[in-house]
């Protein structure tokens, strides 16, 4: 198969633009006997995790030069960079559809089919592939009737042919079924409200239509049989290897008045908004506040009782301790640590608690990253809660997605830098390159090492090389650019000062075997990040589901995911601050690292989780679905991982300043 037309970083954001859509808005009208094209896109399984492009298939019907779409201009319909990086690759097809103009039934053509070619049209049936065509930025549907028939939706797509006896059988006759109403009562203007497709398997009507569409013989997909020269039985047959296979493909066309769809409301038949599953929403929304409830109470319990009974035991101690010279750096707040043994133990750490971390060189950059995914997913979320971003804009939440990363390294680079200066740096450049190049380095390096995968097994999501150079200008042209004009801005403003000095000598850290079992590293992150993980499976069995084992739904419920958004956030905090705390209190004052890791501990278990879907609930077939599956998701837990880290550190950060002004005011 070959590869699509490349698109240039121009078209990408010509398009960004002119793609924008909102149900109720960019409504396009049409005459009676105007002609609309009909797009093939992709084919894609839940299955398998390779789509590929309909019309590169080499079973299917290749568009004829002066054919039908060859009068809409260009057959390549141009993309926006979301909807090239999730693998849509739409062409105009010949197909004829004229508004308003029925058709029994119409041929096509005629295709040829050799062996490979049945093996190839065999294996994609036998997968389960589903086709995507689009009339009027709607997906061709098949249509479903609940089982009360008080309900109708529909699931985006049709089967490329059906299994039945261990035979496979090709659905070469398409029925579409459109239905439109009148604008806004004008009998000279229509709009499209649905698009519904029905298939079915016929054989023996090569160059012509069939007499009748009803009782004739499926077209399987198997070669002429010829006696077996291997064998002495004159009965037994094999396929003929120099034989072929002739393919009629044929369509009808009606169309059908519906006033019951407003145009506004035609994407609703997509979303199955079944009262169950809102119940499940609901169920989740309130275990999820349940959980953060309660953990607010240990908050509070932490911060109101313990706290203020610590801060209120230093307060009482005599004035000449607290300020008594230390032998080993005179001038603290707290200077002798056998005064003070009845003080918490946090309060020892005054000399130490702000102390630059290990690695700070590569903390810093991760912080400024981390904010800089926080604040697109923040916007993602305003933007698909709104409205804005929805699934009838097609590839638009991935072009969004990057359009506000690359402008978002301008945030990255002011947080970066000003964290870099609180540790006392002043190589702010360098800091700024590495900011610009670690994490966004290594997104691009997997989604490449991804790409040459698909390249090889000829996948349409496969991105063309000159989108690869179209976002590494992105990355190089305009995101480093911002990241080092944020940087700039950052290293000038003043830096942030500690309500404590450091001392000179690092204190002694607590030794391994006296701190319990469940403040040490590990057993502290899986235990800090089980916690928000418990705010969010629920909602991540539907976005896993739309993403991975039923391609043709789509998620939309971004308004409940927007409100578990801000549960997780809280919980996520209130985890951090209490882990913080509890390692303070046993005199740990590296708490920097560990803070990063409490806040990223849920991303480890959305990867225990994965793993569980890949076994229980998916049931892909392969390994190339395996390393597709596992690239992404690996990619993602890390992204995950690197923006609820970046939560934990601030919100530590703020707690640990807080407490130690507290007792510096007192």
């Amino acid at each position: 198969m070959r590869l699509p037309h490349s698109f240039t970083l121009l078209s990408t954001f010509t398009t960004l633009s002119s793609a924008f859509y909102i149900p109720g808005w960019s409504i396009r009208t049409y005459k009676d006997n105007d002609p609309i094209p009909l797009q093939t896109n992709k084919i894609s399984s839940p299955l398998t995790q390779l789509p590929y492009a309909y019309s590169e298939l080499p079973f299917v019907c290749p568009a004829k030069k002066d054919g039908f779409g060859s009068r809409f201009g260009s057959r390549h319909v141009g993309l926006n960079i979301g909807e090239v990086l999730r693998g849509d690759r739409r062409e105009i097809s010949d197909y004829q559809l004229f508004m308003g103009k029925d058709v029994v039934c119409a041929h096509l053509c005629d295709a040829e089919m050799d062996a490979g070619t049945a093996a190839t049209a065999r294996r994609l049936v036998q997968e389960g592939y589903v086709a995507e065509w689009i009339v009027d930025n709607l997906p061709g549907a098949t249509k479903f009737v609940a089982l009360d028939k008080k309900k109708t939706y529909y699931a985006a797509g049709f089967k490329l042919g059906y299994n039945e006896a261990d035979k496979a059988y090709l659905n070469n006759h398409v029925t579409f079924v459109l239905r439109w109403r009148k604008y806004n009562g004008d009998n000279n203007k229509k709009v499209i409200v649905a698009f519904e497709v029905y298939t079915k398997s016929i054989a023996g009507h090569q160059g012509k239509c069939p007499e009748s569409l009803d009782d004739q013989p499926p077209l399987e997909l198997a070669l002429p049989q010829v006696p077996d020269p291997s064998s002495a039985d004159p009965e037994r047959t094999i396929d003929d290897p120099d034989g072929k296979i002739i393919i009629p493909y044929t369509y009808s066309v009606y169309w059908k008045e519906d006033n019951s769809i407003e145009w506004a409301n035609r994407w609703d038949l997509y979303f199955v908004n079944d009262d169950e599953s809102v119940s499940v929403h609901w169920l989740a929304i309130i275990n999820s506040l349940v959980i953060a409830f309660l953990l607010t109470i240990v908050v509070a319990i932490v911060m109101l009782r313990t706290l203020s009974r610590d801060i209120h035991n230093y307060t009482d101690l005599d004035p000449e301790t607290k300020s008594q010279p230390s032998s080993s750096n005179s001038g603290n707040l707290l200077e002798s640590a056998d005064d003070l043994d009845d003080t918490p133990g946090w309060k020892l750490l005054h000399g130490d608690v702000f102390r630059p971390p290990p690695l700070g060189g590569l903390f810093a950059p991760l912080i400024g990253s981390g904010i800089q995914l926080l604040v697109v997913i923040i916007s993602l979320l305003l933007l698909s809660a709104t409205g804005i971003l929805n699934p009838s804009y097609r590839g638009g939440f991935l072009s969004f997605s990057i359009f506000l990363f690359v402008f978002a390294g301008l945030i990255a680079g002011y947080v970066s830098t000003r964290v870099y200066k609180t540790f006392s740096g002043t190589n702010w450049k360098k800091n700024a390159l590495l900011t610009a190049t670690i994490f966004p380095g290594f997104v691009f390096s997997t989604v490449f090492a991804l790409n040459i995968f698909m390249w090889v097994q000829e996948s349409s999501s496969a991105i063309p090389f000159t989108t690869i150079l179209a976002l590494l200008f992105l990355w190089a042209g305009i995101q480093s650019p911002l990241v080092y004009a944020g940087a700039s801005i950052g290293f000038r403003a003043a830096p942030w000062e500690p309500p404590t000095r450091t001392t000179q000598i690092p204190r002694q850290p607590p030794s391994p075997e006296t701190v319990k079992w469940y403040l040490r590293p590990l057993p502290l992150t899986l235990l800090s990040g089980l916690i928000p993980f418990a705010v969010i499976f629920i909602e991540l069995l539907y976005i896993f589901k739309s993403l991975w084992a039923d391609k043709s739904s789509y998620y939309y419920m971004f308004g409940f995911l927007a409100i578990v958004a801000v549960i997780f956030f809280v919980t996520v905090v209130e985890v951090a601050v209490v882990a913080t705390y509890l390692l303070l209190c046993k005199e740990e004052w590296r708490w920097w690292w560990r803070a990063f890791s409490v806040g990223a501990g849920s991303a480890v278990w959305v990867a225990i989780y994965s793993a569980w879907y890949w076994v229980a609930v998916l049931g892909v077939r392969g390994w190339r679905s395996a390393v597709v599956y596992w690239g992404w998701m690996g990619l993602g837990c890390v992204v995950w991982g690197v923006m609820w880290g970046t939560v934990g550190v601030v919100a530590s950060w703020v707690f640990v300043a807080r407490i130690y002004r507290a007792i510096k005011a007192d």
